[in-house]
């Protein structure tokens, strides 16, 4: 395991608009080639959270994957986003994990937001995944899977734990932004890992106010990035390996942890 770098990318989302909004990050991640391990986009990056499902919905050969896939490879990074999918008639809110080599690991979005009836219109996932990185295990998830800590309990066995950075990508809004900054904090302290969080700002076209507030959050706690307010910005953080490990050395709880299954 070395130390891996991780840029955020908080943005205003064009309400359904792909070509716009892919065109907004072409420039947002023009200056960062080879610069970073990974870069994180918002939820539904190309057409903010939108239940337009006939209208904007891709299968895995459409603008929005093509588009990941250039810029991973331009780029020498992996980047990490979702968008609408379609597959038969179902419909997925798709977390696409695209490497610099162009193949791609996808998480399907678990809690689907019924207060803005997600639920009505898109089908759940039922696997979480874990992909590796230079030595790092990295689990992401999307926004309302946040308010559910069993979903992302992590696994101790062994002496080994499942992950060591849990990502979550948003369109959280700006009414509840206290609970987004506690429970990101919550969700590393709890799982001895680091946590990302990547919002977006602006208003969307059914009137609700996102502020950001992305953060990285270290496994004590600790808040070593955070974005203002209503702020456009883009941000490379390092997380270092060895403050990771000795900190679950020091203060590791997981072999107290409750053992349960997921049903």
């Amino acid at each position: 395991m070395q130390d891996i770098t991780i840029t955020i990318v908080q943005s205003d989302l064009a309400w359904e608009q792909p070509l716009k909004n892919l065109d907004n990050f072409d420039k947002k991640l023009e200056p960062l080639k080879n610069c970073q391990d990974v870069i994180v986009l918002p939820e539904m990056f190309s057409t903010a959270f939108t239940m337009d499902v006939q209208q904007f919905a891709e299968e895995m050969d459409g603008t929005v994957l093509l588009w990941m896939k250039e810029k991973a490879i331009s780029l020498n990074s992996v980047i990490s986003g979702s968008f609408i999918f379609k597959n038969k008639e179902a419909f997925y809110n798709r977390l696409v994990w695209m490497k610099p080599d162009g193949t791609y690991n996808t998480y399907d979005k678990r809690h689907l937001f019924r207060f803005g009836n997600e639920h009505n219109f898109f089908k759940a996932g039922t696997e979480k995944i874990i992909v590796e990185l230079n030595g790092w295990n990295i689990c992401p998830m999307i926004c309302y899977d946040l308010r559910f800590p069993v979903w992302a309990k992590n696994n101790y066995n062994n002496g080994h734990f499942q992950y060591d950075v849990l990502i979550y990508i948003a369109n959280w809004p700006e009414a509840r932004k206290l609970h987004w900054q506690t429970l990101l904090k919550a969700r590393a302290i709890e799982n001895l890992s680091y946590v990302v969080g990547v919002n977006r700002i602006g208003g969307d076209g059914r009137g609700t106010r996102h502020s950001g507030n992305s953060m990285i959050i270290s496994p004590r706690g600790e808040t070593l990035c955070e974005m203002a307010d209503h702020t456009e910005d883009v941000k490379t953080i390092m997380l270092k390996k060895s403050e990771l490990l000795q900190y679950r050395d020091k203060f590791n709880v997981a072999p107290d942890w409750d053992e349960f299954q997921l049903i």
